[in-house]
C-alpha cells in the first residue's frame, strides 16, 4: 500500500488474476456535489460531459478520500498498462426481508458461523451486507478480513471431506434464501442494449462532439452544404456503428438466453428433492442429475456417480468427456490440489451438455454447485467478450499525439488570427468565428472516417477469402506480426489419425509390427483387450462416439459396444455400465465380453488414462493407455523392453503418434469405487506400442516456407510427443535442412536448489532395425558450429518450460530467442508462452483449431481460429478454410491496411495544413476562402480521395520486412514536415509574387466595377461584388492564386502519398482512385483556363492573365517533381535509411533485438552437453528476467 493513501483507502481486487484492479474508497461530499451541480448548469452541460469522459475526475470532484470500510463510492483502476478508471456506488443488501420468515437474529446459527465469506459479510446486529458490482461480478465487504471479496462461488480452501460433509445432503431452505439474496441470481444476463443507449454512447464520443461544434460553427457562417455533408456522413457512420453493436448485443443475448431458463432438480436437506428454475441456484446447492441431454446452468463438482459431457463450448472439440466423482479424502488439503490429477475431471462446467448421467450405489448422479452466474466458465467466456482486453498498438497512441500536434498548431493559428483581426478593428463576433474556424481547418473532422475506410475495405477482402473478423482494429496489428505460433494436430497436420499398426512385446522384447492395412485381426491377448476397453467411448443412440484416437483404436479390434441392462446383464456389474464384446464373426476369443466398471479419465497434465474392467466369468483387470514415457514409468521395470527408447525413437522421428499400453490383474473382492488411482496405477505389465499416423496438410509446407522467406518466425506449440513434434517441424520446413535441434530438459527436485537444466544436441542418424532403413534421433556428443546465425533451434516440453520459468528465469528469454518446438504443453502453458514472447516485444500471432488453444488465441496480438465452435467467439479472426493458408493472407492484408492508414494520416495532415496555410495567408489581408471554395476542396476533392485512396488491395508477395509501425518514425515525419514546408513555400511565393505583377490592383477589392465583356481581354477581371461576402471572403488575386495552388496541390499530394509495392497493389491498379484523380485534375484545369464568368462569380474567383495561370501550373509542377523525387529517392529508400542508422549507430530497442545482439557475441551460447543449476553463475548471466505468473504460484506453494 502506498504512503500517499489514507489507511485502508486502497486495496487490490482479484489480486494475481487477469482482471486485477486497484480499488480506492471515497465518500460523497454534499458541498462538493452542490458545486459540481452548479458547474454543470453554468457550463451548459460541458462539465458532466468531461466527467463522462474522465470518470476519475467525477469522483475526485464530488467526493473526499476515506477508508474502504466507510466508502459509499469506490474508484477502480486497472493494473495493466492502460490504467483505465471507472467508479461504482456501494449498495446495501438488507436481510430484514427474511426476518419474518426465518426469525433471523445476529446469534442465529445460520449466520453465526464465520467460516464462510457469506456469513462474514453480514454486518451485525443490522443484518445487512455492503456490496459492489464490477463487470457483472458481485463483491461483498468481508467484515473480518476488511476487504471486498468475490461472491457467487464456493470457497477454494474447502477440502473434499468438507464438501461431502457440508453440502452432501443439500442446503436448508433458510441457507438457500440467505445465499440467494447475497449472491444474486444464477443468470448470465446479457440484456439487449436499447437503441437510445447505444446512440447516446456513440454520440458522446469526443470525435462526434467536435463534429457537432464544427457543424454549429459552419451553420453560423452559412457554410451549410459541407455542414450537411458532414452531418449525413456522421449519421451514416453512427447508424452503421449502432447497428453493428446492436447485432452483436442481440447475438450474444441469444447465445446465453437458453441458459437462464432451465429447470433442475435440487435436493434440500429437510424438504427433499424438488424442481427449481436454474436462476434460483446458489453455491452449495445439491443438484440431482437424471436422464440424458441436460445443459449445465452452473459450474458443479460431481460427488456421486459419473457423467459423460460434451465440452465443445469450452474446448472447441465436440468429443464426449467422462467426469468422475470427487473422492472423499480425510486430508484437509483444498480439494483442487488434493491429487496430482487435474481437478477439472470432477467438474461439470456451465454451458456444457451432460449427455449421460449414471448414479453409483445411490442410483442418481449428484453434484454440488460450485459457481453461479458470471463466475462460471461460460460466464467468464461471455465476460471476456463483453469486456475485451484493450489492445496496445503504437499506431493508435501516435494517432492521439498526432491530433494533439494539430490542436497545438491550431492554437498558434488562433492567436495569429486574434492578433490580425483585432488590430484591423473587426467586430468581436467576427474575430471569434474566424479564430474558431482555424480549429476546424487544422483538425479535419473527416479524419477518423477516412482512417476507418482502409480497415473496412481490408475486412471485406478478408471476408471474400473466408476469414471473418470480430475486432477490425486488429487488422492493422496483423501488419506487424513477426512471430506466429501454430498448434500441431488439426492445424499443421490432418485432423484424423490413421492406425498404422501395433508393436507387441513380450519377455524377449518387441515383436514384429502388426499392420492393420492387411485386414488381419489382432490375435486375442491382453494387448487386444486393452485396445477394446481402454478408452472413453460412449454409446449414444446406437452410435459410438468419442475421441477420434479412441475410435480408431476400438474399430481396429472389430469388437462391438453395448450397455449393461435388462437384455445384457453381468453379475456384479452395475446397470448401464459400458460393455465391449467380440463381434459374431470373431473366432478364438475365450471371453464373451468385458464390462468397463470404472474410468480414471485422460487428462493432458497426467498424459494417461486408466480403466478397470471385468471379464465375463473371468478376471478383473486394469488397463492403462498414454504417453509412452509416462506409461513405462508405472510398469514393472523388467516388463519394459531394454530397447524401449530406441524403438520409440524409430517411430516418433518419422512423425508417427505413439501410444503405450499396459495392464495388471486386480483382486476381485475390492469394490472399484474405493480403489485409489495411485494403487491401480502401479506395478503394471508393459504390453506394447500403438502406432498412429498423423500426416501434414498439403498447405502446411508452402505456407511455412512463405513465412520463413518473409523472415516471420514460426513456432510449434503442441500437446503431442516431443520427438514427434521435432519430426513434424523438420518435415514441414519449420526447421530447415542443416539446422540443429537442441533438446532442453529441465527437472525439478524436492527443493528449489536441486532443479537442473541440461542441453543435448539432437542429431539425425541412420539406424537399421529389423532390416528396414529408418531414421531415429540420437544425442550427439560433439559441439556444433555456432558460426551460422540461427543455425540451431531449441526444443523443450511443457514440464521443462515450467521449471525454467520458475527456477531459471534469467535463461528463459535466451531460450525463447531460438525456441521453436514446445511439446506436451497444457492450455495454460500455451497462454504463458505467448505472453512471454510478447514480453520480448514480438508481435505474436496464434493459429489453432480451437481445441485447448482458446487462452493462447485470446492472449496473442492476432488469434486465428480454424474452428467455428463457440469457443472461437473470443478469437479476433476465424477462418472458414481449416488450414493455415489464412495466416499469410491475414498478414498481407494487415500490412496493406497499416500502410493505407499511414497514407491517409499523411494525406489528411497535408490537406489540413495546405488549407490552414492558405487561410492564414489570406487572414493577413483580412480575407478568407469563400464557402464554395471550401466546399470544393472539402467535398469534391478530399472526401472522394479519402474514400477511394484505400481501395488498393494487398500485394500478393510477402516481403522480408514489415511496414513502419509508428507514425513518429523518422521517414514518415520527414515526409510530412518536408511536404508541409514545400506547400508553405509554394503558397508564400504565390501570395507574394501575385502582388508584384504589373496588372495587380489593390483598389479592385472594394470599388472596382469594370465589367469584362470580352474573353479576349484576359488582363481584366470579371465583375466583382461590392464589399466582402457573408463569410468574410472577397474576390482577390491572392484568394484566386491561393485557392488554385491549394486545390490542385491536394490532388498532387494524394498521388504522391498513395503507396503501392511492396505492401499494396500498385496505384495504377486502383482504377477508381486513378479515375477520380484524373477527373478532379481535369475539372480544376478547366476552371483555371475556361474563363466562365458565372462559374468564377460562384467560386469568388478573378480572371488572371494566361501567363499567370501558366506560372501557377509551373509552381505546382515544381512542387510535384521535388516532392516525388524526395519521396522516392529518400523517404521510400530503405537502403538509405539502413545506411543512416548505421552511421548514427542506431540500434533497435526491442527486447528480442537486444537479446539477439547479446547472444551473437556470447561464444559460450548455447551451452551443449552441460547440466546447470540455479545457483551456478552461468545461469544468472545477462539481464534479470522475471515471470510474475510462475513466481506468484511459487509463493503460494
Amino acid at each position: 500500500m502506498g504512503n500517499h493513501f489514507e489507511k485502508g483507502q486502497h486495496a487490490l481486487l482479484n489480486e494475481g488474476e487477469e482482471n486485477e484492479m486497484e480499488i480506492f474508497g471515497y465518500q460523497t461530499h454534499s458541498c462538493r456535489k452542490t458545486l459540481c451541480l452548479a458547474g454543470s448548469i453554468f457550463s451548459f452541460g460541458i462539465l458532466p460531459l468531461v466527467f463522462y469522459w474522465r470518470p476519475a475526475w467525477h469522483v475526485w470532484a464530488n467526493c473526499i478520500p476515506c477508508s474502504l470500510q466507510e466508502a459509499d463510492v469506490v474508484l477502480l483502476r486497472t493494473t495493466d498498462e492502460f490504467q483505465t478508471y471507472s467508479w461504482k456506488k456501494v449498495v446495501w443488501i438488507y436481510l430484514s426481508a427474511l426476518n419474518s420468515a426465518f426469525h433471523l437474529n445476529p446469534d442465529h446459527p445460520l449466520i453465526a458461523d464465520e467460516e464462510y465469506i457469506i456469513n462474514r459479510a453480514i454486518k451485525k446486529p443490522d443484518l445487512k451486507v455492503r456490496c459492489i458490482k464490477v463487470q457483472k461480478i458481485r463483491y461483498v465487504w468481508d467484515n473480518l478480513e476488511g476487504q471486498f471479496q468475490k461472491i457467487g462461488s464456493l470457497e477454494n480452501w474447502l477440502s473434499s471431506a468438507k464438501i461431502h460433509l457440508k453440502f452432501g445432503s443439500g442446503l436448508t431452505t433458510e441457507e438457500q434464501e440467505i445465499r440467494r439474496l447475497i449472491c444474486g441470481p444464477n443468470t448470465i444476463d446479457v440484456e439487449i442494449t436499447p437503441l437510445w443507449k447505444l446512440l447516446v454512447k456513440e454520440v458522446l464520443n469526443p470525435f462526434y462532439i467536435f463534429q457537432l461544434f464544427s457543424v454549429c460553427l459552419w451553420f453560423s457562417e452559412d457554410y451549410k452544404e459541407y455542414a450537411c455533408a458532414i452531418i449525413i456522413m456522421s449519421i451514416i457512420s453512427i447508424a452503421l456503428t449502432v447497428y453493428d453493436l446492436r447485432q452483436q448485443s442481440v447475438k450474444l443475448h441469444h447465445l446465453v438466453e437458453s441458459h437462464n431458463s432451465i429447470t433442475v432438480s435440487v435436493c434440500e436437506r429437510k424438504a427433499g428433492v424438488r424442481e427449481l428454475e436454474s436462476r434460483l441456484l446458489v453455491p452449495g446447492d445439491l443438484l440431482i442429475l437424471t436422464g440424458n441431454k441436460v445443459q449445465m446452468p452452473c459450474d458443479a463438482v460431481l460427488i456421486d456417480g459419473s457423467c459423460v459431457v460434451n465440452e465443445g463450448m469450452l474446448t472447441g472439440e465436440s468429443i464426449p468427456v467422462t467426469k468422475t466423482p470427487l473422492p472423499k479424502m480425510d486430508s484437509s488439503v483444498p480439494w483442487k490440489t488434493q491429487s496430482e490429477a487435474d481437478y477439472k475431471r470432477h467438474v461439470l462446467f456451465c454451458g456444457t451438455e451432460v449427455i449421460q448421467a449414471k448414479g453409483a450405489c445411490s442410483g442418481t448422479a449428484r453434484a454440488v454447485v460450485l459457481q453461479t452466474g458470471f463466475n462460471t466458465a461460460k460466464g467468464d467466456l461471455v465476460r471476456s467478450i463483453l469486456y475485451p482486453k484493450p489492445m496496445n498498438f503504437k499506431l493508435y497512441r501516435d494517432a492521439i499525439r498526432f491530433l494533439l500536434c494539430l490542436v497545438g498548431t491550431a492554437t498558434i493559428g488562433m492567436i495569429y488570427t486574434l492578433c490580425v483581426y483585432v488590430l484591423s478593428g473587426e467586430s468581436p463576433e467576427e474575430v471569434v468565428k474566424k479564430a474558431l474556424d482555424v480549429i476546424t481547418i487544422a483538425v479535419p473532422p473527416a479524419l477518423p472516417a477516412a482512417l476507418t475506410t482502409g480497415i473496412i475495405y481490408a475486412q471485406k477482402r478478408l471476408k471474400k477469402r473466408g476469414i471473418f473478423c470480430i475486432s477490425p482494429q486488429r487488422i492493422n496489428v496483423c501488419g506487424q506480426l513477426n512471430l506466429v505460433c501454430f498448434d500441431k494436430t488439426g492445424t499443421l497436420t490432418r485432423e484424423g489419425l490413421d492406425l498404422w499398426g501395433v508393436v507387441p512385446c513380450d519377455k524377449n522384447g518387441f515383436q514384429e509390427v502388426h499392420s492393420f492395412a492387411t485386414g488381419r485381426a489382432l490375435p486375442w491377448g491382453p494387448l487386444c483387450a486393452a485396445m477394446a476397453s481402454c478408452h472413453s467411448l460412449v454409446l449414444l443412440d446406437e452410435t459410438i462416439q468419442g475421441d477420434p484416437l479412441d475410435l480408431k483404436m476400438f474399430e481396429a479390434t472389430t469388437w462391438e459396444m453395448a450397455t449393461s441392462g435388462d437384455s445384457f446383464h453381468i453379475e456384479g456389474v452395475p446397470a448401464h455400465a459400458p460393455v465391449v464384446k467380440p463381434c459374431k464373426t470373431a473366432s478364438q476369443v475365450p471371453v464373451e465380453g468385458m464390462a468397463i466398471l470404472h474410468q480414471f479419465p485422460f487428462s493432458s497434465s497426467l498424459q494417461r488414462m486408466t480403466v478397470i474392467v471385468q471379464e465375463m466369468g473371468g478376471d478383473r483387470l486394469a488397463f492403462m493407455k498414454g504417453a509412452p514415457e509416462k506409461v513405462a514409468s508405472f510398469c514393472q521395470p523388467e516388463t519394459v523392453p531394454t530397447g524401449f527408447a530406441s524403438e520409440l525413437q524409430i517411430y516418433t522421428t518419422q512423425g508417427f503418434r505413439v501410444i503405450a499400453l499396459a495392464y495388471k490383474k486386480l483382486e476381485m473382492d475390492c469394490h472399484t469405487t474405493v480403489l485409489m488411482r495411485d494403487k491401480v496405477e502401479s506395478d503394471l505389465v508393459f504390453l506394447g506400442l500403438l502406432i498412429l499416423e498423423n500426416q501434414l496438410k498439403e498447405e502446411t509446407k508452402p505456407v511455412l516456407e512463405e513465412l520463413l522467406s518473409a523472415r516471420i518466425r514460426t513456432v510449434m506449440i503442441t500437446g503431442d510427443n516431443l520427438q514427434t513434434a521435432i519430426t513434424v517441424a523438420r518435415k514441414s520446413g519449420m526447421v530447415s535442412e542443416g539446422q540443429k535441434v537442441i533438446l532442453v530438459e529441465a527437472n525439478e527436485g524436492p527443493a528449489s536448489s536441486s532443479a537442473s537444466i541440461s542441453w543435448k544436441l539432437v542429431e539425425e542418424k541412420k539406424h537399421i532395425p529389423y532390416g528396414n532403413q529408418d531414421n531415429y534421433i540420437n544425442i550427439r556428443e560433439e559441439i556444433c558450429d555456432n558460426s551460422r546465425e540461427g543455425s540451431y533451434h531449441f526444443a523443450l516440453s511443457g514440464q521443462s518450460f515450467q521449471v525454467i520459468s520458475q527456477h531459471f528465469s534469467s535463461l528463459l528469454p535466451k531460450i525463447l530467442m531460438n525456441g521453436t518446438i514446445f511439446a506436451r504443453m497444457s492450455p495454460g502453458q500455451k497462454s504463458s508462452l505467448v505472453e512471454e514472447f510478447q514480453k520480448l516485444d514480438y508481435f505474436v500471432g496464434m493459429c489453432g483449431d480451437g481445441a485447448n488453444d482458446c487462452g493462447a488465441l485470446k492472449m496473442a496480438h492476432a488469434g486465428i481460429s480454424l474452428s467455428e465452435q463457440e469457443a472461437s467467439v473470443a478469437s479476433p479472426f476465424t477462418s472458414k478454410t481449416p488450414n493455415i493458408e489464412c495466416v499469410p493472407h491475414l498478414i498481407k492484408e494487415g500490412r496493406a491496411a497499416l500502410v493505407t492508414s499511414f497514407c491517409m494520416f499523411k494525406y489528411m495532415a497535408l490537406y489540413s495544413m495546405i488549407q490552414y496555410v492558405g487561410v492564414l495567408l489570406l487572414y493577413w489581408e483580412t480575407n478568407s476562402l469563400s464557402n464554395y471554395q471550401f466546399l470544393f476542396q472539402d467535398l469534391a476533392i478530399t472526401t472522394l480521395i479519402g474514400v477511394t485512396m484505400s481501395l488498393n488491395g494487398a500485394y500478393p508477395k510477402l516481403v522480408p520486412f514489415r511496414p513502419a509501425g509508428r507514425l513518429i518514425s523518422p521517414p514518415l515525419l520527414l515526409s510530412v514536415i518536408f511536404n508541409i514546408s514545400l506547400s508553405l513555400a509554394m503558397h508564400i511565393v504565390g501570395f507574394l509574387l501575385v502582388q508584384r505583377q504589373p496588372w495587380y490592383n489593390t483598389e479592385m477589392h472594394s470599388d472596382y466595377t469594370v465589367q469584362n465583356e470580352s474573353i479576349s481581354k484576359l488582363t481584366t477581371p470579371p465583375t466583382v461584388p461590392n464589399g466582402a461576402g457573408s463569410d468574410g471572403a472577397f474576390p482577390s488575386f491572392e484568394n484566386t492564386t491561393i485557392w488554385f495552388l491549394g486545390t490542385i496541390n491536394c490532388i498532387i499530394v494524394a498521388l504522391i502519398f498513395s503507396k503501392g509495392k511492396p505492401f499494396r497493389q500498385p496505384t495504377y491498379k486502383n482504377y477508381i482512385f486513378v479515375l477520380v484523380l484524373i477527373v478532379q485534375l481535369a475539372v480544376c484545369l478547366f476552371i483555371l483556363f475556361a474563363d466562365v464568368p458565372d462559374l468564377y462569380r460562384r467560386l469568388d474567383l478573378l480572371c488572371t492573365p494566361v501567363l499567370w495561370r501558366v506560372y501557377i501550373i509551373v509552381m505546382l509542377s515544381c512542387n510535384f517533381i521535388v516532392s516525388l523525387l524526395v519521396e522516392e529517392a529518400i523517404i521510400e529508400n530503405r537502403a538509405l535509411w539502413i545506411i543512416i542508422k548505421r552511421c548514427f549507430g542506431y540500434q533497435s530497442k526491442s527486447q528480442y533485438r537486444i537479446w539477439h545482439r547479446a547472444l551473437a557475441n556470447d561464444p559460450s551460447w548455447p551451452p551443449l552437453n552441460q547440466t546447470s543449476h540455479p545457483d551456478l553463475p552461468g545461469c544468472g548471466r545477462g539481464v534479470s528476467y522475471s515471470n510474475p505468473v510462475f513466481e506468484s504460484n511459487e509463493e503460494q506453494l
